[in-house]
C-alpha cells in the first residue's frame, strides 16, 4: 500500500508532464499550420514562374532558330570566298613565278623550291579538278622548264666543282694508313660544304617530286671521270718526276717542298732495283766469303753485258740509257702499286660523298657504275703487265717477269680492303681483282717453272764459256733470281701452291708454301749443277773445268750463306751446305792432279838409284836432264797457263795457291837436294833454272792475270 504522500507526489509529477507534453502537441501544431501555409504559397509562385517560363520560350525560339541559320549563312559565304581566293590563286601562279623559274635556281635555291612548290599544288589542282583547261599545260610548261632548270643546277654544281684530287694529297692520303692524325690532316673534301648542302636538296627534290632518276646518270659520270683523272694523274706524276729528277715524290722519299705534307713513309714494295744493284756489285766486285767484302775480278765484256741485257729487253727501248730504263720499269712498278691504294682511298671517300647524294635504294648501282672506269683502268694495266710477262717469258727475260711480285704481293694485301669496297656491287664487278690475282699467280707460277727448266736446258755453252773458268753468267743469274725471291717468299710460294692439285692447296698454310718454294730453290740448284757440269765438259782441259766448277760451286755456297736462301734450302734438303762443300773439294782434288805431270817428273819413285861418289853413266846423266827439263817445262807451261784463269774469292785462291805451293816446292826440294850438287852436266844453269823459292814465287802468281 502507497503511502499517501507519494501518491501525491507522483500525480502531481505525471501532471506537469502531461502539461508540458499538450505545450508541445500545440507547438507543433502551430508549425504544420505555418508550413501548409508556406507551401501552397510556393506552389503558387512556382505556377507563377513556370507559367511565365513557357510564354519566354514561345518568344525566344522562333528568334534562335533564325540567329543560327543567319551564323551558318555567314559561314558559307566565308568558305566560299576562301575557296574563291585559293583557286584564283593557281590562276596567277604561272605569273607569279615565270620570272623566279626563267632566271634559274642558280644563288637563290630556297626560293626557287619554294616556286617549284607552288607550281606543284598548281598542277595537282588543275589535274584534279580542271584537267581540259590550258592553265593546266600552262603551269605543267613552267613545271618541266623549273624542273630541267634543276637538273642543269645539279650538273652544274658538280661539274663546277669537282675537282681532280691531286698527286700529293693522294700520297699523303695512302701514307696515313698507319697514322690516323694524319689521315684525318688530308681528308677529302670533294665539294664546298654549301655546295654539297645544295646538290644534296636538288637531289631529293628531284627524287621526292620529280620523279627523275637521269640525275644519277650524270652524278656517276661526272665523279667517275674525276676518280678515273685523279689515279691517271698519280701516274702522270710518276712519270714527270722520275724523269726530271729521276725519283718520284713518294711519302716513301721525303721531299723537303714547303707545299709537300711530311707525312709517316709509305713502306715501298720490293723491285728489281734490288737485282740490278746486286748485279751491278757481283759483276764488278764478287764474294771473297768474308762478310761486307767482295773482290770478284770484273767479267769480260759479253758476259757483263748478258747480265744486263734482260732489263733492256724488258722496255723494249733502245735508245734511252740502261740507268734508265731500270729507273723507268721501277717507277711503272711503283706508279702501278700507289694507283692500287689511290684506288681503294678515293673508292671509299666516293662512296661516301654519294651516300649524302643519292637515294638509299640507287647508292650500289651508282657506285657500281662510277667506279667502273678506274677500276677497268687498273684491270687493263694489269693485264698488261701479265701479257708483258707472258712475253718476256718466252724470251727467257725472267728479271722482267719479277715486276710481277711486288704487284701482286700488294694486291694480295690490298684485297681485304678491295672486297670491302665493293660490298653490294655485281658479281662481275667483285670478281675482277681476283681474276687479276689469278692471272698474276699463274704467270708467276708458269715463270718460276720456265726458269728452271731454262737453267736445266740452257743449251749456250761455246760462245759464252768464261775462258779464265770464272763464274758463269748463268750461276750469277740464277743466284741472283733466287735472292729476289727472298723479299717475296710468301708470294712465290703462293704462286707454286696455285698450281697444286692436291685439295690441300685449295686452303695452303705459310708453311705448305715455305716447303714449296725450298723445294723449287732446289730444284733450281739442282739443274743448275747439272748444267754447269755439262758447261765444263766444253773445256779441254781437265784442270780448268775443275776450277770453272770451283768458282761455281764456291759461289753459290757463298751466296747461299751470306743470305738466307741456306735457312730456306734447308726446310727439304739438310744436308745441301755440306754437299757443296764436297763438291768444292772435290773439284780442288782434280784441280791438283794437274800438277802430276810437273812433280811426276822428279818424284823420287821415278828417279834412277845411283851410288854416291860413283861416276854417273851416261843414260843416267840423261835421265836426270830429262827429269829436270821436263820439270821446267811443265812448271812453265802451267804457270803460264793457269796465271790467264781466276780464282775470285780470295780466300780460295790463297788456299790453293798454298797447298799447291807446298807439294811442289817440297818434292822439287827433295829432288834439287839430291841432284842440285851431282855433276849429270857442265851446264848445270841450263838445267837449274829455279830455286825452291822461285818456284814457289811462280805458284803465288797463279790465277792473276795482272801478275
Amino acid at each position: 500500500m502507497i503511502p499517501p504522500q507519494e501518491a501525491s507526489a507522483r500525480r502531481r509529477e505525471i501532471e506537469d508532464k502531461l502539461k508540458q507534453e499538450e505545450e508541445t502537441l500545440s507547438f507543433i501544431r502551430d508549425s504544420l499550420e505555418k508550413s501548409d501555409q508556406l507551401t501552397n504559397n510556393m506552389v503558387s509562385i512556382l505556377s507563377s514562374f513556370e507559367s511565365r517560363l513557357m510564354k519566354l520560350e514561345n518568344s525566344i525560339i522562333p528568334v534562335h532558330k533564325q540567329t543560327e541559320n543567319l551564323q551558318r549563312l555567314q559561314e558559307n559565304v566565308e568558305k566560299t570566298l576562301s575557296c574563291l581566293d585559293h583557286v584564283i590563286s593557281y590562276y596567277h601562279v604561272a605569273s607569279d613565278t615565270e620570272k623566279i623559274i626563267r632566271e634559274g635556281p642558280t644563288g637563290r635555291l630556297e626560293e626557287y623550291l619554294g616556286s617549284m612548290a607552288k607550281i606543284q599544288k598548281a598542277v595537282e589542282y588543275f589535274q584534279d579538278n580542271s584537267p581540259d583547261s590550258p592553265e593546266l599545260n600552262k603551269v605543267k610548261l613552267l613545271f618541266e622548264r623549273g624542273k630541267e632548270s634543276l637538273e642543269s643546277e645539279f650538273r652544274s654544281l658538280m661539274t663546277r666543282h669537282s675537282k681532280v684530287v691531286s698527286p700529293v694529297l693522294i700520297l699523303d692520303l695512302i701514307s696515313g694508313d698507319d697514322d690516323l692524325e694524319a689521315q684525318e690532316d688530308v681528308a677529302l673534301e670533294h665539294l664546298p660544304e654549301s655546295v654539297l648542302q645544295d646538290v644534296i636538296r636538288i637531289s631529293r627534290w628531284l627524287v621526292e617530286y620529280g620523279r627523275n632518276q637521269d640525275f644519277m646518270n650524270v652524278y656517276y659520270q661526272i665523279r667517275s671521270s674525276q676518280l678515273d683523272r685523279s689515279i691517271k694523274g698519280l701516274k702522270e706524276h710518276f712519270h714527270k718526276s722520275s724523269s726530271s729528277s729521276g725519283v718520284p715524290y713518294s711519302p716513301a722519299i721525303p721531299n723537303k717542298r714547303k707545299d709537300t705534307p711530311t707525312k709517316k713513309p709509305v713502306k715501298r714494295p720490293g723491285t728489281i732495283r734490288k737485282a740490278q744493284n746486286l748485279l751491278k756489285q757481283y759483276s764488278q766486285h764478287g764474294l771473297d766469303g768474308k762478310k761486307g767484302g767482295s773482290n770478284l775480278i770484273p767479267l769480260e765484256g759479253h758476259e757483263h753485258d748478258f747480265r744486263v741485257k734482260h732489263l733492256s729487253e724488258a722496255l723494249n727501248d733502245k735508245h734511252r740509257p740502261l740507268a734508265g730504263r731500270d729507273d723507268m720499269l721501277d717507277v711503272e712498278t711503283d706508279a702501278y702499286i700507289h694507283c692500287v691504294s689511290a684506288f681503294v682511298k678515293l673508292a671509299q671517300s666516293e662512296y661516301q660523298l654519294l651516300a649524302d647524294i643519292i637515294p638509299e635504294h640507287h647508292q650500289k648501282k651508282t657506285f657500281d657504275s662510277l667506279i667502273q672506269d678506274a677500276l677497268d683502268g687498273l684491270m687493263l694495266e694489269g693485264e698488261n703487265i701479265v701479257s708483258a710477262a707472258r712475253k718476256a717469258i718466252v724470251r727467257h727475260d725472267f728479271s722482267t717477269v719479277l715486276t710481277v711480285f711486288p704487284i701482286l704481293r700488294h694486291l694480295k694485301q690490298t684485297k681485304p680492303e678491295f672486297d670491302q669496297v665493293l660490298q653490294g656491287t655485281a658479281a662481275s664487278t667483285k670478281n675482277k681483282l681476283p681474276g687479276l690475282i689469278t692471272s698474276m699467280e699463274t704467270i708467276g707460277a708458269k715463270a718460276l717453272e720456265d726458269f728452271a727448266d731454262n737453267i736445266k736446258n740452257d743449251p749456250d755453252k761455246e760462245y759464252n764459256m768464261p775462258k779464265d773458268g770464272t763464274v758463269h753468267e748463268l750461276t750469277s743469274n740464277a743466284i741472283l733470281f733466287l735472292q729476289q725471291l727472298l723479299d717475296f717468299q710468301e708470294t712465290a710460294g703462293a704462286m707454286l701452291a696455285s698450281q697444286e692439285t692436291s685439295s690441300s692447296a685449295t686452303s695452303y698454310s705459310s708453311e705448305f708454301s715455305k716447303r714449296l718454294l725450298s723445294t723449287y730453290i732446289c730444284k733450281v740448284l739442282g739443274n743448275l749443277q747439272l748444267n754447269l757440269l755439262s758447261k765444263s765438259k766444253v773445256y779441254e782441259d781437265p784442270a780448268l773445268s775443275a776450277i770453272f766448277l770451283h768458282n761455281n760451286y764456291n759461289y753459290i755456297l757463298k751466296s747461299l750463306e751470306k743470305s738466307e736462301l741456306i735457312q730456306l734450302v734447308a726446310v727439304t734438303q739438310k744436308t745441301a751446305e755440306r754437299s757443296y762443300r764436297e763438291h768444292i773439294e772435290q773439284q780442288i782434288q782434280t784441280y791438283q792432279r794437274s800438277w802430276l805431270k810437273v812433280t811426276d817428273y822428279i818424284a823420287e819413285k821415278n828417279l834412277p838409284v845411283f851410288q854416291p861418289g860413283v861416276k854417273l853413266r851416261d843414260k843416267e846423266r840423261q835421265i836426270i836432264k830429262e827429269r829436270f827439263k821436263g820439270f821446267n817445262d811443265g812448271l812453265e807451261e802451267l804457270c803460264k797457263i793457269q796465271k790467264a784463269w781466276a780464282i775470285p774469292d780470295t780466300e780460295q785462291r790463297d788456299r790453293i795457291r798454298q797447298a799447291q805451293k807446298t807439294i811442289v816446292k817440297e818434292t822439287y826440294g827433295a829432288f834439287l837436294q839430291k841432284f842440285g850438287s851431282v855433276p849429270f852436266t857442265k851446264n848445270p844453269e841450263k838445267y837449274i833454272k829455279y830455286g825452291v823459292e822461285q818456284v814457289g814465287d811462280m805458284i803465288d802468281r797463279l790465277f792473276d792475270t795482272s801478275a
